[in-house]
């Protein structure tokens, strides 16, 4: 039986990723270790493994997160000051989801959805 899906993905520097996510994004740290890093939130983990030789813009890590709370997870990232990606602001996609995205500090993409 199947029961999660943990995506991994590049970071540069382990600490900026740890404080985008932790400071940014509500999650705590659940690992650390020299070449590896894991944040939760809300029971969902993601794990980062070091690549110093990621190019950001080159990157096509991506991660879809379903949530019930959009609105209110959108507004308080915007309180928080975080960056929403230019083409991801909070919107209802002709697919019926209410969706919208960041950039991490290594442009791995994150979308959050929610069903119209």
């Amino acid at each position: 039986m199947l029961t999660a899906v943990i995506p991994k993905l590049p970071s540069r520097d382990l600490q900026v990723t740890r404080a985008y996510y932790v400071d940014q994004l509500g999650f705590a740290v659940a690992g650390s270790y020299p070449d590896y890093l894991i944040v939760e939130r809300d029971g969902l983990q993601l794990h980062f493994f070091v690549a110093t030789d990621l190019d950001p813009l080159a990157n096509d890590g991506q991660v879809y997160v379903r949530t019930d709370g959009i609105d209110h997870l959108y507004s308080t990232l915007v309180d928080r000051g975080v960056a929403i990606h230019p083409n991801g602001a909070l919107a209802t996609k002709p697919w019926g989801q209410r969706e919208f995205a960041l950039l991490d500090p290594d442009h791995n993409l994150l979308t959050f959805g929610q069903a119209g």
